[in-house]
């Protein structure tokens, strides 16, 4: 039986946290809500425990080798049966926001493939962190659109999932976003508080992402360079419309992050419509 959501915790020597995790779902739970635990081959003596605890309660906790974070989503959600995917990272919490806007959004909108929200740090910082509307230009400069999102598993499918192959750990879900933007996919920004974030000292982001930023950066700029390099389609555009490419290169960027001015512009016929 198809579910509605599929929620994937991946959860590697968080074994403190997970049950805090559980504990934000459990009044969503439901008939159509599944919840799929994968422990990405944690060596933590306690957090084994508890996750053996866990599944012999009635969850399902998948086991793997250490394969990491992108290759672990993976892995849970070619097991899920929901037809939206939310991941939660296992020292993180959910409100019912995306169960009660976010599917509704998803259901009412079929060209809408994510919706993601706002968190509420804890831990080492607190307070609510709204995020800004969907544009892709802010996108590419930078992430901001945190993994715990809604998203249709046909849209994960299309894509091929999260990247296994980057170099390090960290910005796996940037990529996934980016990767589902270049492919047409739609997003909507739900302004309220949608999940927890915990802030710690020691996170991954501080340990890995950081340090290996710019070659992280390199790598999806390598990969996405056809998307991220304005000549490619502008030449393979000027050759559809028997345009010059500098006035369809000027029209492609009215149209992408000024589509406002664009409009104006055609309706006063000072360009032509591309």
């Amino acid at each position: 039986m198809e579910k509605w959501v599929s929620v994937v915790i991946p959860c590697y020597n968080h074994g403190a946290f997970i049950r805090e995790a559980l504990a934000s779902i459990a009044p969503l739970e439901s008939g159509l809500l599944e919840v799929i635990i994968v422990n990405d081959g944690s060596t933590d003596a306690f957090t084994i425990d508890v996750l053996r605890d866990l599944q012999n309660e009635g969850y399902w906790v998948v086991h793997q080798e250490n394969q990491g974070l992108g290759k672990t989503r993976n892995n849970g959600i070619k097991l899920a049966s929901g037809k939206y995917i939310l991941p939660l990272d296992a020292d993180n919490k959910l409100t019912p926001a995306y169960f009660e806007k976010g599917i509704q959004l998803l259901e009412s909108n079929p060209n809408l493939s994510v919706v993601y929200g706002d968190p509420i740090l804890f831990g080492d910082k607190e307070g609510l962190v709204p995020v800004r509307d969907f544009n892709l230009q802010q996108l590419i400069t930078g992430n901001y659109i945190d993994a715990c999102a809604l998203f249709r598993k046909s849209a994960w499918e299309q894509v091929g999932g999260y990247d296994e192959n980057m170099p390090y750990m960290g910005v796996e879900d940037w990529e996934f976003w980016l990767n589902l933007s270049f492919h047409g996919h739609k997003f909507y920004h739900l302004a309220e508080p949608s999940y927890y974030y915990r802030v710690a000292n020691q996170s991954m982001i501080k340990k890995d992402t950081g340090p290996n930023f710019n070659e992280l950066r390199f790598y999806i700029e390598k990969k996405h360079a056809y998307f991220l390099d304005f000549d490619a389609p502008a030449d393979a555009l000027s050759i559809k419309f028997k345009a010059n490419p500098i006035v369809l290169l000027y029209k492609l960027i009215l149209r992408t992050y000024f589509p406002a001015k664009y409009k104006v512009l055609v309706q006063q016929r000072k360009i032509k419509r591309i």
